[in-house]
């Protein structure tokens, strides 16, 4: 009776853990603790150990990609060599090749694949001279760790010579912004990007020397001769023309500021008309005022009469606005198709104008204004078809090369335009001093 008693109250697990599923009582937590079945979580635990072996995972936890492979091809030797395979392996070389995925548990000491922390010298030094150990110095003596400085101890590195050789004073130090504490955000201080332009010397493709024309020979073809003498003829035309125009404009100044009868006048812009009879009369006129009548007081029908005449005149007034809200309401669409045609057409005379701008920057900065002066754009050295020599004996020297190369740099933006400054002579003014013995009372 006892034996089959405990028989039926012992019964272990189809996994191997021990569990007890008769639960006679179930008074106090002791019992329930003890006679509760976990059967199907052990099975669950196991199926994932299991898992774990032949994946280094749970099933669940990988992806379906990972796990599935949709075979559309197929492959022809698969059933060569899944039937080769099979009758070579044996048994035991099966056993043997399912391998767990898990790392396996070493219980004696094996060398790391990671690498042993260096200790250097100066530290080594450092922490026997924290633990007071004996310390040889040189000629095999014992250095007193204590004596930093008089003469028996080592006086260890410094910061700045440890730090040393790795500061570059060419790099740019990129400072991070520092996290502000929360709740005043609002209170730090905005970083501005710098705004990224295109620098105009980056696009200009003008060589330092420019190849001369063909015309400026002592002996030039006669197309090109004509060509670059056409050229001279065009900018020394243009430069007469606009001499002309500021003459004309200066005179034009002149002309206005100076007034017939400015001496009487006095200042610019002070001339008063001269008082005619009709201003006399009105002026009479405008002595004489009137007493302005106060107006009447109202009665209570014409208040009324007033109110319904303002209340019908905001109603029209309320329904004209809304009328013309609904209209454009109604042509909300066609609004925002032209909003964004415009933008775009803005956008393309934006892109066209940069693009013409790159094109002429690429020629140099000649003829563009620089701030308050403009780029020279150089003149044209030729001669007349007179002054040509056929040798170069009788050459004439012509241009000058300084000039030519402070006018290349500023054409190619490496120097800024400047006015032209020419020496003025000093004008040296005779002042007299009468001294009192030598003064003319006269």
């Amino acid at each position: 009776m006892s034996a089959s008693a405990s028989s039926s109250k012992k019964r272990g697990s189809a996994v191997g853990a021990p569990a007890q599923h008769s639960q006679s009582s179930r008074k106090g937590k002791r019992a329930w603790r003890k006679n509760v079945n976990i059967e199907d979580v052990e099975e669950g635990m196991e199926v994932m150990r299991d898992e774990e072996r032949v994946w280094g995972t749970a099933v669940q936890k990988v992806a379906t990609d990972d796990l599935f492979v949709v075979d559309t091809t197929g492959d022809d030797q698969i059933r060569k060599t899944v039937a080769h395979s099979k009758s070579l392996q044996t048994t035991a070389s099966r056993i043997l090749a399912q391998r767990s995925a898990v790392p396996a548990v070493f219980s004696r000491t094996t060398t790391s694949t990671k690498r042993k922390t260096v200790i250097s010298k100066e530290e080594k030094e450092r922490l026997l001279r924290i633990a007071k150990r004996p310390r040889k110095g040189p000629l095999n003596s014992y250095v007193d760790p204590t004596e930093i400085g008089a003469g028996s101890a080592i006086m260890g590195l410094t910061e700045a010579v440890r730090r040393s050789g790795g500061y570059d004073p060419w790099t740019e130090s990129v400072q991070e912004p520092a996290e502000a504490p929360m709740g005043t955000e609002h209170l730090q201080k905005k970083v501005f990007k710098a705004p990224v332009y295109t620098k105009p010397r980056d696009l200009i493709e003008v060589p330092a020397v420019v190849e001369p024309h063909l015309g400026t020979s002592y002996n030039p073809p006669v197309h090109a001769h004509q060509e670059l003498l056409l050229k001279a003829h065009e900018i020394e035309e243009k430069r007469v023309l606009e001499a002309e125009k500021q003459a004309v404009v200066k005179k034009r100044m002149e002309q206005a500021r100076v007034d017939a009868n400015a001496e009487d006048i006095g200042a610019l812009g002070m001339t008063l008309d001269a008082p005619t009879a009709d201003t006399i009369d009105v002026e009479e006129d405008a002595t004489i005022s009137f007493a302005k009548a106060m107006p009447e007081r109202k009665t209570k029908q014409q208040r009324r009469k007033a109110e319904k005449a303002l209340a019908e005149k905001r109603a029209l007034a309320h329904k004209i606005a809304n009328k013309k809200m609904m209209s454009i309401i109604e042509r909300a669409k066609f609004l925002r198709k032209e909003a964004h045609k415009t933008s775009q057409q803005r956008a393309e005379e934006r892109r066209v104008r940069e693009q013409a701008l790159a094109a002429r920057l690429k020629r140099g900065l000649s003829g563009h204004k620089l701030g308050k002066h403009k780029v020279a754009e150089g003149n044209v050295d030729v001669q007349l078809g007179e002054d040509l020599s056929e040798s170069l004996r009788a050459l004439k020297v012509e241009g000058n090369m300084f000039r030519d190369r402070f006018i290349s740099l500023q054409q190619r933006g490496r120097l800024e335009p400047r006015a032209l400054v020419l020496p003025k002579k000093r004008r040296r003014e005779t002042i007299e001093y009468e001294k009192h013995a030598w003064k003319r009372f006269e």
